[in-house]
């Protein structure tokens, strides 16, 4: 039980203040006038604004409370490496061991595991949290176990007591480390891009050494092995083999002594894009579907589109001279000849043989078509004729020949159920909200995939690999209807899109594929196939065994998983022919990319309340008790300041002036001077 005076003045302290002034102000008048009772005046004054002023005398039973002593354990990625882990297991429970037996004193331990995603060590954020649940007036000191490579340094708090950092690791310690400084996201097919890499040496690391061996590959392939200088950044000129995502792992061996490999790898996965796609289009007469072709591919920045509208055939005679005309010549050699393979795409829209292209230039794209080129046919009622284009050396890869027939109907196209697993076609929507079509040539399927029908089933739209090139037929002339918005329209643009980009070959359209997206740690698995169903995918991780996750359909030929990675690194992925590598995890994680031990950062923090930084392989220190404001760390020693808190159970207010002991003491000085000075 403590005691102690306190005032609770019952008008506001200025207010008393005036009162105390105006009645010294009227002792002083007395006593200048000559007045025997002036001193009889002042104490009645003195009385009066006594008892205003409130005095009481409080006692209160108090029950002491402990001091807390807050210790936070960092148990990240880094804390992982050499005997960092025995060490802090060691400190922490010597410490926790010698804090509970000082009297008076509790411990709270914390535990700092990284943070979500690639944050690192959230050492402030966690001493942030631990001090909102205890009271500042109770903190006695903070002490942390860590490495000192803290990532949020800049939420520190305001401390309540000081703060002693105790660092993990060796002075002896050194790591090698490999930085990716620049690394764009996409890069042009067969056009090298310039990579920035460095390796760096932190720590004690060896003497005399200037350069460290670079493995690369792409997409998980057989390594090639340079030599590349140390503390220095290297210019690496890389080219990309295909379209779509490429990965790239570089990777330095681990030398002796270092501290971990963990940081010796980056993952780069960089998407190759064509520079630009060359389009030659033969429109074989005009017609309101030429302008459908034209749009969709001048809409298209990445195209390059070469497109001849053919106007005047060789057996039109008009008598008009050839000088006259304005009209282009076809450069029909040059463009089949000399130039066919700069093309990535040759459309051939309702063209028929007029003498123009003679036989071996047709010959020569059926062989542009087998070495890896790509023909889209759209037909129109000329396909159908003895003048046909399927007449013609061309015939050898179209996957479809006419009947002669063409039927003029109106009909719904409709995606067949093949169709529906093929990329170009699926996803489009329902037919039956389609508008018609209003012409379509009857045509026979030899090879290929029929992915579209038409009037009373019949094959609309046809695509066929022929070796290594492709080959599409649209077997009608009205696909512009949609774009005109007839009867409600159609996914025109869609389609055409997704059927030039396939025919490009696009690795996004591609009908049977493997590939995964990463999310942090997780990938999800995808497999696309025009096949029923498909078999387990074999998921082998950077070290380990090689797992099979077995994948559902999700949609018609897209079968789906999900797969926890258990660690950062490059994931192959097998199911029947079909391999996608992938990288998980930053390119370089956060927790390796500074892997020495250091108080850099904490320091300063750790100076405001003249707290301590020592390292736990010299011993650890000693407990002292130090008055707040002292310094509190010196030689093996760390200080916990005593907070003296208390928990107040009861009060009790006694009034040193009651109203009535005011009221006979006033009254009587009052009385008593005017009787004095009466008398006089």
């Amino acid at each position: 039980m403590t005691g102690h005076i306190i005032f609770d003045p019952l008008i506001p302290w200025t207010a008393l203040i005036a009162v105390a002034t105006v009645a010294l102000a009227t002792v002083l008048l007395a006593g200048l006038r000559g007045l025997s009772g002036w001193g009889l005046r002042a104490l009645a004054g003195a009385v009066i604004v006594a008892a205003l002023a409130g005095p009481v005398y409080q006692e209160e039973d108090r029950s002491p409370l402990t001091d807390i002593v807050v210790m936070l354990e960092d148990d990240s990625a880094s804390q992982s490496l050499g005997d960092r882990p025995s060490q802090m297991a060691e400190a922490a429970e010597d410490l926790a061991a010698r804090i509970a037996a000082r009297a008076n004193t509790e411990l709270r331990r914390v535990r700092i595991p990284d943070g979500e995603g690639d944050a690192g060590t959230e050492l402030m954020t966690a001493l942030n949290e631990s001090l909102a649940e205890e009271p500042r007036a109770r903190v006695a000191g903070i002490i942390a176990l860590t490495d000192g490579r803290v990532h949020d340094i800049e939420r520190t708090p305001d401390l309540p007591a000081p703060l002693h950092v105790l660092l993990t690791g060796s002075e002896d310690d050194w790591d090698r480390r490999l930085i990716v400084r620049n690394a764009p996201a996409f890069a042009i097919i067969g056009e090298p891009v310039t990579l920035t890499l460095r390796i760096e040496d932190s720590g004690a690391a060896p003497a005399g050494v200037t350069t460290a061996p670079l493995d690369i590959s792409v997409d998980g392939g057989e390594p090639q092995r340079i030599d590349v200088p140390i503390g220095q950044d290297l210019e690496l000129p890389v080219t990309l083999p295909h379209g779509g995502r490429n990965v790239l792992q570089f990777t330095v061996p681990q030398a002796d002594g270092e501290l971990t490999d963990r940081n010796n790898t980056a993952l780069i996965q960089m998407n190759g894009v064509r520079d630009r796609l060359r389009v030659l289009l033969v429109s074989g007469e005009p017609h309101q579907g030429s302008r459908t072709w034209r749009n969709l591919l001048k809409s298209d920045s990445s195209v390059d589109l070469v497109h001849f509208t053919i106007l005047r055939p060789p057996e039109k005679q008009d008598g008009v001279p050839v000088n006259e005309l304005s009209l282009i010549a076809f450069p029909t050699r040059e463009l089949f000849l000399e130039k066919i393979d700069d093309f990535d795409l040759i459309i051939f829209d309702r063209y028929k043989r007029r003498g123009i292209l003679p036989a071996i230039y047709l010959d020569n794209v059926s062989a542009y078509v087998r070495a890896g080129g790509a023909v889209l046919v759209a037909a129109g009622p000329d396909f159908a004729t003895a003048d046909s284009i399927y007449r013609s050396p061309l015939a050898t890869v179209l996957p479809a020949e006419p009947t002669a027939r063409v039927v003029e109907d109106r009909f719904l196209p409709t995606v067949t159920d093949l169709g529906t697993r093929h990329p170009v076609t699926a996803d489009l929507g329902r037919s039956e909200d389609w508008g018609a079509w209003l012409r379509q040539i009857d045509v026979l399927p030899e090879t290929g995939n029929v992915v579209m029908t038409g009037s009373d089933d019949r094959p609309l739209l046809i695509l066929d690999r022929v070796e290594e090139g492709r080959v599409a037929l649209l077997a009608s002339d009205h696909a512009w209807l949609w774009s005109r918005g007839f009867e409600g329209g159609g996914p025109q643009m869609e389609l055409l899109r997704r059927l030039a980009h396939w025919m490009m070959k696009e690795p996004e359209l591609e009908e049977e594929a493997l590939w995964a997206e990463a999310t942090g740690q997780t990938m999800r698995i995808i497999r696309r196939t025009l096949e029923e169903g498909v078999g387990p995918v074999t998921v082998t991780p950077p070290v380990g065994d090689s797992v099979e996750v077995t994948l559902e359909e999700v949609s018609p030929g897209r079968f789906e998983a999900l797969y926890e990675g258990p660690e950062i690194g490059l994931y192959r992925l097998v199911e029947g022919d079909q391999e996608a590598v992938i990288g998980l995890g930053p390119a370089a994680p956060r927790e390796f990319e500074e892997t020495i031990a250091s108080a850099e950062l904490l320091e300063p923090v750790a100076n405001t309340l003249r707290g301590g930084v020592m390292r736990l392989e010299d011993g650890l220190p000693t407990l002292r008790s130090v008055r707040e404001g002292r310094p509190a760390s010196g030689r093996g020693w760390i200080g916990i300041t005593p907070r003296g808190a208390y928990e107040t159970s009861n009060v009790t207010q006694i009034p040193l002036l009651p109203a009535w002991l005011v009221l006979l003491l006033a009254s009587g000085f009052i009385l008593t001077g005017w009787l004095r000075e009466g008398r006089r």
